[in-house]
């Protein structure tokens, strides 16, 4: 396969789902035939958007106990952290290399979080078009399953000729019906119903989160929060669309392995946590291969 890059820099600017801190962010071409991948420039640090620099720093005091809520790359001196919807668009449209320039008045910066979904990202990206470049890059391709678990979450990632990546959604009883949604790898599906599906949350979550200090620069009509009745003072884009944002989830997350990923992966009601797990150990068994 050919690496890929954008034809020319775009610019976004808003706040972070959880620091609220005002942000600007510049995904420029990255034509270097050293092939850097995806890395991210923050006041004078370069982070590779790779599991190798996945941070455990909590973003916010709530979050010290709790399993990750986000995708943090970094360190304990600059990070970057809510990758995941923009790592999920730079993979869903192909590209494989870029430098991001955050451009945040924090050490500890965090992506905007835009309406909630990859589509902002995705469109600005189409907008300016793809370049390939003059540099191949080895897909990763298993040898061996991989399954990871956790309680009744899990992920299995299987030896494949193409790539699929299978999501199923179970809340048990709740407002959020279950759903199992897939995508196999082309541009065209992963806009129409992957890039626009919205991070969400319960009622109840982001209550106690409210209580925690979080969310206090946004309301039920920015974001998908969901009590018995459905969303609250907003409504869904189309079927489906809290398993399909699971599924964007699952894609930035794994995108983290660095290169394009060939394999079959299913993933039972899991997260951020579960992925990372997986990235780690198909990184794991490319090494050995």
């Amino acid at each position: 396969m050919k690496r890929t890059t954008l034809q020319a820099p775009v610019e976004l600017s808003g706040a972070g789902l959880f620091s609220a801190r005002p942000v600007t962010v510049t995904i420029s071409p990255d034509t270097d035939t050293a092939s850097s991948g995806i890395v991210f420039r923050h006041r004078g640090a370069s982070i590779p958007g790779a599991i190798d620099h996945l941070s455990d720093r909590p973003l916010h005091p709530a979050f010290e106990s709790l399993k990750p809520r986000c995708t943090i790359v970094g360190d304990a001196h600059r990070s970057v952290a809510t990758i995941e919807h923009l790592m999920a668009a730079l993979a869903g449209l192909g590209v494989t290399d870029a430098s991001i320039a955050v451009e945040s008045d924090v050490d500890h910066a965090e992506i905007p979080i835009m309406d909630g979904s990859a589509i902002e990202f995705a469109r600005m990206i189409e907008s300016v078009g793809l370049r390939t470049l003059d540099a191949d890059i080895e897909p990763i391709r298993l040898v061996q399953t991989i399954y990871i678990e956790d309680s009744d979450a899990s992920i299995t990632v299987e030896p494949s000729d193409e790539p699929h990546y299978r999501y199923e959604l179970d809340y048990g009883d709740g407002p959020i019906e279950a759903a199992a949604v897939a995508w196999s790898g082309d541009r065209a599906s992963f806009m129409e119903r992957i890039a626009p599906a919205r991070t969400f949350c319960l009622k109840r979550e982001a209550d106690a989160m409210s209580q925690a200090g979080l969310f206090a620069h946004l309301s039920p009509r920015d974001m998908l929060v969901i009590d018995e009745n459905g969303p609250i003072a907003n409504e869904y884009r189309f079927g489906d669309e809290c398993a399909y944002h699971k599924l964007l989830d699952l894609i930035g997350d794994l995108a983290l392995v660095g290169r394009p990923l060939i394999a079959r992966v299913s993933a039972v009601r899991s997260g951020h946590a579960l992925a990372h797990r997986a990235a780690r150990a198909i990184i794991e068994q490319d090494r050995k291969n």
